[in-house]
C-alpha cells in the first residue's frame, strides 16, 4: 500500500540574490530584464515579475560577494506548514522561526544537507498594482511593462551541491517534493535531480558541485512565453551589452528552451519557457538519464559549454581557481552542465 502523496508545499515563491554590485545588479533586473521595484528595506530591493501574484519573486540584496541569499516555498494552507514545520524540526537541518521580512509572514527556516538556508511561509501579500500599473484585464496582476526582456514570473532556481542524492531524499521526505528527472552515472553515483511539488515539470533542480565545496549556486530562472520571445531577449542582451553565456538552445533534461546570462553581481541568470511541461500523473515515473545519454550534449546536439561546469556563486576561494577546464571524467554529464 503507498502512502498518501505529500501536497504540502504549494511552489517556489522567492528568491533572495546576494551581489557586490548592488545598483549595476538594480538596474540589469529593472531595465534589462523588465522587473516592477516593489519595495526596499535595508540593504535589499525587492523585485517581481508583471505576473507574479505575490508582492515580489526576488530579493536583490548588497553583500560583499555574491550567491544565494536564501530560497522560499509558500506552504498550502497554515495546517500544511505546521505538518512541514514538526517534520523539519525532527531533520536535524532547522534553523528556526524568521519574522519580519516585507511582503509575507513568518517563515520557518532551514538549510538542506549541502547547507544552503531555505524558508516555508504561508501568510502573504498579494500584489496590488498602483494606478499607473494596474492592468486592463484584472486576471493579469500588473500591466505589461513593456521595457527590456519582460520576464513574466519566477519559474524556478538551481543550486550546486556536493551530494545530490542526499539532498534529493530530504526533499522528498521533509518536504514531499516529487522527482521528475535525475542524471545517474554508471557507478550509481546521482549527479542531477530536478524536483517539483506541482504540475510544473520541476520547480528546481541540484546539480553536483564540480570541487566538493558546499553551498553554492548556479542559477535561477524566469519565464517568457514563447522560444521567440527567448530569441528576442538574445537581441535585447546583445544591445545593453549583456554577455551571453549559452543559448538559445533547447535542454535535453525538461526540454527547456533556454538562454543564460550573467547579471552584473555575477549570478547566472536564465530566461525560458520553462513550465511548459506539465507532470500531470499522479504516479509519475521519474525519467533517469545515463553517462552515454547526457554525453551527446543538449536537445540538439550542442555540447554543454565549459563554463557550466565551474562558474557558480559565491566564487571558489583563490586557492581552488575557476577556470574552464572540464573536471576529469565529468566531461559534459554533471555539475552544472546539464542545469536546466
Amino acid at each position: 500500500m503507498h502512502d498518501e502523496p505529500c501536497m504540502d508545499v504549494a511552489h517556489l515563491a522567492h528568491l533572495e540574490l546576494l551581489t557586490p554590485k548592488p545598483e549595476e545588479s538594480l538596474r540589469f533586473f529593472v531595465d534589462v530584464m523588465g522587473m516592477t521595484e516593489s519595495g526596499r528595506r535595508g540593504g535589499s530591493v525587492y523585485l517581481r515579475g508583471w505576473d507574479d501574484y505575490e508582492r515580489y519573486s526576488l530579493q536583490l540584496t548588497a553583500s560583499h560577494t555574491s550567491g544565494l541569499g536564501h530560497a522560499a516555498f509558500r506552504a498550502r494552507s497554515p495546517q500544511a506548514l505546521a505538518r512541514r514545520v514538526a517534520a523539519l524540526e525532527s531533520s536535524g537541518l532547522a534553523v528556526g522561526w524568521h519574522d519580519g521580512e516585507l511582503g509575507h509572514g513568518p517563515a520557518f527556516r532551514f538549510r538542506d544537507p549541502d547547507g544552503h538556508l531555505l524558508e516555508l511561509y504561508y501568510e502573504t501579500e498579494w500584489y496590488e498594482a498602483p494606478p499607473a500599473l494596474r492592468p486592463s484585464l484584472k486576471n493579469q496582476a500588473q500591466r505589461f511593462p513593456a521595457r527590456g526582456v519582460n520576464v513574466r514570473r519566477l519559474d524556478h532556481f538551481n543550486c550546486l551541491a556536493a551530494d545530490i542524492r542526499a539532498n534529493r531524499e530530504f526533499f522528498e521526505r521533509f518536504l514531499g517534493f516529487r522527482l521528475t528527472e535525475q542524471i545517474v552515472l554508471d557507478d550509481g553515483t546521482e549527479v542531477g535531480m530536478w524536483l517539483t511539488a506541482t504540475n510544473k515539470s520541476y520547480d528546481f533542480a541540484y546539480t553536483r558541485e564540480a570541487h566538493g565545496v558546499p553551498g553554492r549556486f548556479h542559477h535561477v530562472t524566469f519565464a517568457l512565453d514563447s522560444r521567440e520571445e527567448i530569441l528576442r531577449a538574445a537581441d535585447i542582451f546583445l544591445e545593453h551589452g549583456v554577455f551571453i553565456e549559452t543559448g538559445p538552445h533547447k535542454h535535453a533534461v525538461q526540454q527547456t528552451f533556454f538562454l543564460y546570462v550573467y547579471e552584473p553581481g555575477g549570478n547566472r541568470v536564465e530566461v525560458a519557457n520553462a513550465g511548459a511541461r506539465l507532470v500531470l500523473a499522479p504516479d509519475w515515473r521519474p525519467i533517469t538519464w545515463t553517462e552515454a545519454e547526457r554525453r551527446k550534449g543538449q536537445a540538439w546536439g550542442l555540447q554543454t559549454i565549459a563554463s557550466f561546469h565551474t562558474h557558480g556563486t559565491p566564487p571558489l576561494p583563490e586557492s581552488m581557481g575557476e577556470d574552464t577546464t572540464q573536471v576529469a571524467g565529468q566531461d559534459d554529464l554533471a555539475e552544472g552542465g546539464i542545469a536546466s
